[in-house]
């Protein structure tokens, strides 16, 4: 019998959306693969933005231990998460087809303002803790105002919908990849010429 390999992946739906794409792609090959789930820092720690949190790796760090320490074969990661220097007994050993690498600004329909800019009513609420992002909206949007939101794809709607944020900045690869429900948003599909995404996003 041979040897299933052992996947270490994060818990969230995207997380796991992308874990099982390659166990899929595996099988097909030949190879079986189990998901072990792990937790790490940045899905631990919600309270705080990602320029508070110390260290690096906050996605990853608990997964390369996994790795180094033998208790999974391999890990899977969105690519943008992985830190520029990785430990040298570790490597990429694949990178799937690239899903959109575009960010979409998903708005409440009670904040849509067509006449504006985005078409995001005048001093909105928007969540994002990423500092790329803050940056970019107030460059584009200088009157709105900026809010820290953590959590998975679902968790960050659901603070829009419920109008903790009237808006949020999200990569549209996990929208796609997890078939996100988005109606009634308006979602404004940011070109990656005019709002950079992430590094390998």
């Amino acid at each position: 019998m041979s040897k299933r390999i052992r996947i270490g992946t994060r818990g969230s739906k995207l997380a796991l959306w992308q874990a099982n794409f390659v166990k899929y792609e595996l099988e097909k090959n030949g190879i079986v693969a189990d998901l072990e789930i792990i937790k790490t820092q940045g899905d631990i720690v919600q309270n705080l933005s990602f320029d508070k949190l110390e260290g690096k790796g906050f996605f990853t760090s608990e997964l390369e231990e996994a790795l180094s320490n033998g208790s999974v074969d391999l890990a899977v990661h969105s690519m943008k998460d992985l830190p520029t220097e990785s430990p040298e007994h570790l490597m990429i050993a694949g990178v799937s087809s690239r899903e959109n690498p575009a960010d979409w600004l998903i708005i409440h329909p009670e904040h849509v303002d067509n006449s504006l800019p985005l078409g995001l009513k005048s001093g909105a609420i928007v969540g994002t803790s990423s500092n790329r992002r803050k940056a970019q909206l107030k460059y584009l949007r200088p009157d709105v105002e900026i809010r820290d939101i953590r959590g998975n794809v679902p968790t960050r709607l659901k603070k829009i919908e419920s109008g903790e944020v009237e808006a949020g900045i999200l990569a549209a690869a996990g929208l796609l990849r997890i078939a996100a429900p988005l109606d009634p948003f308006k979602v404004v599909k940011l070109h990656p010429r005019e709002f950079i995404p992430a590094p390998a996003q």
